[in-house]
């Protein structure tokens, strides 16, 4: 695999310091099926050049997390043209980086590409529990006549009979969406924005304990008000300190074998955003790893 150089790569910290990484970031700015907004395929290069703006130390933590982790990042490649043959590539790159005992964090890119990142641990474990943030529930069978589309992400997911889904922000949906939904509550769990307020998440336990789990970020999760950059915002999403501590939670319950954010379309000008995006991979980062059994 071909790494930037450390100071180029995520956070940016300084090559001389010699750390076993156990994080390898995969800058994947997939956009074959935007419906609305465009841009995401700029996502990944924003994300790493806001997060050299990044403060290493955690206050929460009391320390800085990435000298007890190490995280290399790959230099930009080429995407394939073709979604299917994108989702391989992603894939086969995500399988080559668990064969070497590391965890990739996937940084988008429009949402199909989950489907792509997961295959390796659907075929390495007998159940994976998505932990999902997303304003929609992406859960249509195919969308503008495609099956791999953005919109179709978490029913692509699904397709696997080892695969359950735990959705967090939810706020848009078809009807076709709510009544698969309906049929299928076994697989799938919906914390409804409307209702964050009455979350109870003591559930979490019963939902993720001791299991496998891989974390999929569409940050149109957030509320439209810190992340109008993306391709689809909503309003009455989730904030911040709304957000981490479920994070924080399922990181303390479970395995986390790796993540993708995506979604992220930068607007010029507004580094906010990207920086907002860097900070919350540095942070999902830290959690997996501040936790880890």
């Amino acid at each position: 695999m071909n790494y930037l150089n450390q100071k180029k790569g995520f956070l940016g910290y300084e090559a001389n310091q010699v750390i076993n990484n156990k994080v390898v970031i995969v800058p994947f700015g997939l956009e074959k099926t935007v419906s609305y907004g465009g841009g995401t395929k700029y996502g990944p290069k924003e994300i790493i050049k806001a997060s050299h703006q990044v403060e290493l130390f955690d206050e929460e933590l009391d320390k800085e997390p990435y000298k007890e982790i190490g995280i290399k990042t790959l230099k930009p490649f080429k995407i394939k043209k073709k979604i299917i043959s994108a989702l391989d590539q992603l894939s086969r790159i995500n399988y080559d980086i668990l064969l070497k005992k590391k965890l990739p964090i996937v940084l988008g890119g429009e949402h199909s590409l989950t489907i792509g990142s997961i295959r390796p641990f659907v075929r390495k474990y007998k159940e994976i529990v998505l932990l999902h943030f997303d304003a929609h529930a992406d859960l249509r069978e195919s969308y503008n006549n495609e099956k791999y589309s953005h919109a179709s992400a978490i029913k692509r997911c699904l397709d696997f009979n080892n695969v359950k889904v735990v959705s967090f922000g939810i706020r848009n949906l078809s009807e076709f969406e709510m009544n698969f939904y309906k049929k299928n509550k076994k697989r799938i769990k919906i914390f409804w924005a409307k209702d964050k307020k009455k979350w109870n998440l003591k559930m979490l336990s019963k939902l993720f304990k001791n299991k496998n789990v891989y974390i999929t970020f569409d940050v149109d999760c957030l509320d439209s008000s810190i992340m109008p950059a993306t391709g689809t915002p909503e309003p009455g999403g989730l904030l911040w300190e709304e957000v981490l501590p479920i994070i924080k939670k399922v990181c303390q319950i479970s395995n986390i074998l790796g993540a993708d954010i995506n979604e992220l379309a930068p607007i010029k000008k507004f580094d906010s955003y990207n920086f907002l995006v860097a900070k919350l991979v540095y942070k999902i980062i830290t959690y997996i790893f501040e936790f880890k059994k």
